[in-house]
């Protein structure tokens, strides 16, 4: 009975004109969607590998020079986009694109789409997530709203009952067809964004990126599932289609639009955060305790040297067979990078209590809890851009480490030499390995969790609730 229902309704819904007029306009919409952010995501991806082969080429044929002029020049890391992300953008138009590495100075990751872009980006981007997350479900109310209104006004329902089908069966049945009426406007859009994954790109071959589809899929298709029975479960307990109508779009508007606003400015309330300039200002502050490289009267240098002097057994630096600038300028970069650390640390950290007010409300509000989901899944979250960070200040370090051990190694008088090209040819450029999805998956449980209960619970007490719904 439940199949025939829902076959039932699958074919009443397709003969529907309304739904015939949106879906069309929805599928355009996720279609455009789909080869827009593929478009853009080939785009910035070719950008940014031709922009990393430059300056790695630029830093391999530096000419001779001293390892601290190398390490003033620098480089650069720019970060590679997901391969999900034209699905989900995520917070990659908002993060930056590339941070320069250089000696003394941990530089945070800039050159975001954002600060290039009109103020209408504020408004989010059209998106295949954005679609996913606030179109379809007002597709599905359109859909779902006079589910059981239109049958009791028509009399159909107390019939059905009267020949013993429960109402459990009924409403399974309007979910499953309704479900099956969804996946045909979701799927082909899903099918053209798989195919645009997997049919050129070869990394995007891994099993890596075939368990992150999979979970993006599941996860929309528990969303969309949960929008379904929501509606139906309203439809049942309301008399009339049009009030049912009003309040699928009050909950619709709250969960969306409303809650998700209202719990950024909370957290932003609850866990203000510093401004860039002060953060550096700190930092800059703290970093005058450690040892000064650059001042030759600082008495931490001095008592650096005294200590080499005893250690070597020496009188004097001229004998020494290490440079004393190398070496301080090795103890001047561990304690600035030991600052600058603790700094983002906690930085992060305010941001994290920030989203994890956020990722709470999902429990309350299923859109916040596959936002992050969706995001993370196509790694495009926070999570993911303090990866690349934390990775491009790991390589700074020991880049700039490095040239000063090869300073340090010149002795006495180094200040006047040089080395060779080719030490900067032996030396290795940035290249960014993302985390896996089992990563990924540790800083989602919360939205995951909250999607399944969702899926639980409104089933189990929308039927309960079914089950008592009057029929006349």
């Amino acid at each position: 009975m439940i199949q025939s229902i829902a076959q039932k309704e699958f074919v009443s819904t397709l003969r529907d004109r309304r739904f015939v007029v949106l879906s069309v306009l929805l599928l355009a919409l996720l279609l455009a969607a789909t080869l827009v952010g593929r478009a853009s995501y080939r785009t910035l991806q070719q950008e940014r590998m031709v922009a990393q082969q430059t300056v790695n080429e630029q830093f391999h044929h530096q000419p001779n020079r001293h390892p601290h002029r190398v390490a003033h020049y620098g480089s650069f890391a720019f970060r590679p986009r997901s391969g999900l992300s034209f699905l989900d953008a995520g917070l990659d138009s908002f993060t930056g694109a590339s941070v320069f590495l250089e000696a003394h100075q941990q530089n945070s990751v800039n050159f975001s789409q954002a600060q290039q872009s009109g103020s209408l980006i504020r408004f989010g981007e059209l998106t295949v997530a954005f679609v996913l997350q606030v179109l379809v479900p007002l597709l599905i109310v359109f859909l779902c709203f006079s589910a059981f209104t239109e049958e009791r006004e028509t009399g159909t329902l107390k019939l059905l009952v009267s020949q013993g089908v429960p109402l459990r069966q009924v409403a399974w049945g309007k979910i499953l067809g309704y479900g099956r009426a969804v996946a045909l406007v979701v799927g082909p859009a899903l099918a053209l964004a798989a195919w645009l994954l997997f049919g050129e790109e070869s990394f995007a071959h891994t099993t890596d990126v075939w368990v992150r589809l999979a979970l993006f899929v599941i996860s929309y298709a528990v969303y969309f599932f949960l929008w379904i029975v929501g509606a139906v479960v309203v439809s049942a307990r309301q008399r009339h289609g049009r009030s049912a109508l009003v309040l699928l779009l009050g909950c619709w508007m709250l969960g969306c639009i409303i809650l998700p606003k209202a719990t950024a400015n909370l957290g932003a309330t609850l866990f203000p955060t510093i401004t860039k300039a002060q953060m550096d200002a700190d930092v800059h502050e703290m970093a005058q305790k450690g040892i000064n490289g650059h001042d030759p009267q600082d008495q931490r240098t001095a008592a650096l040297k005294a200590n080499l002097l005893k250690q070597y057994g020496v009188d004097s630096e001229e004998k020494l067979p290490v440079s004393v600038g190398g070496l301080v300028m090795a103890e001047s970069e561990a304690y600035t990078s030991k600052v600058y650390q603790q700094h983002f640390a906690d930085l992060t950290r305010t941001y994290e209590r920030q989203n994890a007010i956020s990722n709470w409300a999902g429990l309350l509000n299923p859109y916040q809890a596959i936002r992050p989901l969706s995001m993370g899944l196509a790694g495009s979250d926070f999570a993911h851009y303090v990866h690349f960070q934390q990775a491009a200040e790991s390589y700074r370090y020991q880049l700039v480490q490095r040239l000063n051990r090869l300073q340090a190694g010149m002795g006495y008088g180094d200040k006047e030499r040089k080395l060779d090209a080719a030490t900067w040819r032996a030396i290795p450029t940035f290249a960014y390995q993302a985390p896996p999805v089992g990563w990924a998956l540790g800083y989602l449980l919360l939205p995951a969790l909250a999607l399944l209960l969702w899926a639980v619970g409104l089933s189990w007490l929308g039927l309960k609730v079914i089950d008592k719904t009057p029929v006349v």
